[in-house]
């Protein structure tokens, strides 16, 4: 990608916007900076960076494959980020936003929109995403999946 592209996630030129944090040059400063930098992963099949900032508990269980497959099957067309929530509470954030795109599997043509409220966790001064799709066998008095440490009902339990 050149330096003049614009950012997949519609804040400025990628190298100066979301490239850092793909790089590992940077962290996200927020749990929206991180969710827009998974959209822009997302629209450059940035796989390893979508994997690395979901949740620590939950990156083991996560379908590399299945993530590629969404990934390069879908021509991504903006980001709208709807709300951002970062304070729920002392470690966690929501991001209410929506994916524009096109199934290339289908025509191609038809656009669609993924309208999607995630939770994010602070854990050691990075943001994860809490992933609520995966089947997880957990307890709540098991600890918690974002390894903070505390148990899990009283961490991210609420938020997945």
């Amino acid at each position: 990608m050149t330096l003049l592209k614009n950012c997949p996630c519609g804040r400025g030129l990628y190298v100066e916007c979301c490239q850092p944090l793909h790089l590992k040059q940077q962290v996200a400063e927020s749990a929206e900076q991180l969710m827009r930098s998974r959209y822009s992963a997302f629209a450059l099949q940035q796989i390893d960076y979508i994997l690395e900032t979901t949740a620590l508990g939950q990156q083991a269980l996560l379908d590399r494959e299945a993530i590629a497959d969404w990934s390069q099957s879908n021509q991504w067309l903006k980001l709208e980020v709807l709300r951002h929530q970062p304070k729920l509470d002392k470690t966690h954030a929501l991001v209410e936003f929506k994916a524009h795109y096109c199934d290339k599997n289908q025509d191609g043509k038809q656009p669609h929109i993924h309208h999607e409220v995630s939770h994010f966790v602070l854990y050691q001064q990075r943001w994860y995403f809490l992933d609520p799709t995966l089947d997880m066998q957990i307890t709540m008095k098991q600890a918690c999946i974002c390894g903070s440490g505390k148990k899990f009902k009283q961490c991210c339990a609420q938020f997945i």
